[in-house]
């Protein structure tokens, strides 16, 4: 029996934070529980835990006496978010150039195959499965880093991964074949063990993301 509540707690969990990544749930929404109730198959018991956690990681918004809002989004925080995505990313890309063996350089040839499939249907106009882009776009990413061998910030940084794709999947367009060349630069810098070329590339890429979605905040 706990191991099924903690099954229906992890799905409920994943299934409110997907829904606000893609703005189903959308920002500044109130979230009510007898709402969430029939949406999510779930218990107030369950729905209240994931609120919380998701709080807890800045998803959701939790007010004493008013209940959950979904986190509003603005300017300031996804800059915010985007400098500490770089921060963490480009410290842990350096220490997996460093490590990485020949199964981590493997890996990553693989994540990126993934993420270049989706990226080329995209290309070509179909944008109809953006689970999946932002799937492999977060995989390659995750991947990348995955040799720098600390639990912690590969914990840290899927986090705030999620954060910043949430803003990606509610008002960054996909940029096309500039995306498209950044990921295979960082490929190649990568598996060169340039890391050098590798870190400008990666900050580059995050950079002109988020300049790309400024203009929706003016």
């Amino acid at each position: 029996m706990d191991t099924q509540i903690a099954t229906v707690g992890s799905s409920t969990y994943e299934s409110i934070k997907r829904d606000i990544i893609f703005g189903q749930l959308e920002p500044g929404a109130k979230l009510k529980l007898q709402e969430l109730k029939g949406r999510y198959h779930a218990s107030v018991t369950t729905l209240r835990e994931t609120l919380s956690r998701l709080a807890s990681e800045g998803f959701v918004h939790a007010e004493d006496q008013k209940g959950f809002s979904v986190s509003p989004i603005s300017k300031e925080d996804l800059l915010e978010v985007a400098d500490i995505r770089r921060l963490l990313e480009c410290s842990a890309l350096s220490k997996s150039i460093d490590n990485g063996d020949d199964d981590w350089e493997g890996r990553v040839v693989a994540a990126h195959h993934k993420l270049q499939i989706v990226e080329q249907k995209m290309l070509a106009g179909d944008h109809s499965d953006r689970e999946l882009w932002k799937k492999y776009d977060l995989g390659f990413h995750n991947t990348l880093i995955q040799a720098c061998n600390s639990k912690l910030v590969l914990s840290l940084h899927n986090t705030i991964l999620d954060k910043y794709f949430r803003y990606q999947m509610i008002i960054m367009i996909f940029r096309g074949e500039k995306a498209i060349q950044e990921h295979k630069a960082l490929l190649d810098a990568t598996l060169k063990r340039d890391k050098k070329t590798a870190l400008n590339v990666l900050e580059d890429h995050i950079r002109l993301g988020v300049a790309d979605a400024l203009p929706y905040f003016d």
